[in-house]
């Protein structure tokens, strides 16, 4: 890809990537984001531009894997019903899944929890050459532990170290170890996916009254959205903290689930845009080799003829 058009690709996506990246350097409210924003596009706009996002994936995917140097991890979080499951899905539609690998981190086995928060995340990193998408995350220590303190009381932590700035030293803690995951070149994004407490309402009267969505819907659904007001202030504290350049948050408007992926596809296409990723190049000697095994297969060829 010649610069010229890496940088028209970066110029047209810049407006589904740059509203929404918050990288540290400035205030944030997460009240002045909005969930229903659609950046002056519609549906079937909103559809070309998601198709030809599959495409550019596609084709950064295999240079990625091909040159064996990089690798993207993709952080998804968000809350019951806001779009995650089917965000990867599309947007990952058509990419050759050997080259990547999703992660969905439920509740921590009895192994997991004798180990520290983040061990059962750093054992499902990405190789060089590939994308690992995680499903809920590490961040899941920074928000439904922090909403329900019992369960930080199973952790087994030592007593004297959970203080009154445990959230502080987790949010320092995972800096520290994106900034390091960073420096051996993985790249961060980290989508939260903001949708509206109405649309969340709306979408779990869908999964009730669809019978083939009736396994998406738990009751612990309903408990987890009275204490919506928590988890909006554990976000905000969360992604204000956590942000930065090398690992920045993607707040990404959720209520229109079209719209939601234009900008993660966007984001996602021009991180691996900026890479410069390219196959490895033949040299020399290799070619010379490959001469000869030419010749050698274009006369198995004719001599069958």
């Amino acid at each position: 890809m010649s610069k010229k058009n890496a940088q028209s690709l970066a110029d047209e996506l810049k407006p589904y990537v740059v509203p929404f990246r918050y990288d540290g350097t400035a205030e944030f409210h997460l009240k002045s984001h909005k969930t229903n924003e659609k950046g002056g596009l519609d549906k079937e706009a909103a559809t070309r531009i998601i198709e030809a996002n599959r495409k550019r994936l596609n084709d950064f995917q295999e240079k990625l894997y091909a040159q064996d140097r990089w690798s993207l991890l993709l952080i998804f979080q968000g809350m019951d019903a806001a779009g995650k499951d089917s965000a990867i899905k599309s947007v990952f539609e058509g990419v050759n899944p050997q080259g990547c690998e999703v992660t969905s981190f439920k509740q921590p086995s009895s192994r997991e929890l004798d180990h520290d928060f983040l061990w059962r995340s750093m054992i499902a990193l990405p190789e060089r050459g590939r994308i690992g998408i995680f499903n809920r995350s590490y961040y899941e220590e920074c928000l439904v532990v922090r909403v329900h303190e019992e369960i930080l009381a199973k952790q087994k932590i030592p007593q004297q170290l959970v203080t009154k700035d445990i959230w502080k030293e987790r949010f320092e803690d995972i800096s520290a170890m994106e900034r390091y995951l960073s420096r051996n070149g993985t790249v961060i994004l980290k989508f939260f996916l903001n949708v509206s407490k109405e649309e969340q309402r709306e979408r779990f009267l869908e999964r009730l009254e669809e019978p083939a969505k009736n396994w998406k819907f738990s009751m612990a659904d309903i408990g987890e959205r009275k204490l919506w007001a928590k988890y909006q202030a554990a976000y905000q504290d969360m992604i204000h903290h956590t942000s930065s350049n090398r690992a920045p948050w993607i707040v990404v408007p959720a209520d229109h689930k079209w719209f939601a992926r234009v900008v993660i596809g966007s984001t996602i296409v021009a991180a691996l845009d900026n890479l410069d990723l390219h196959f490895p190049k033949v040299d020399k000697a290799d070619r010379s080799e490959f001469a000869k095994v030419r010749e050698a297969l274009e006369g198995e060829g004719k001599g069958k003829k």
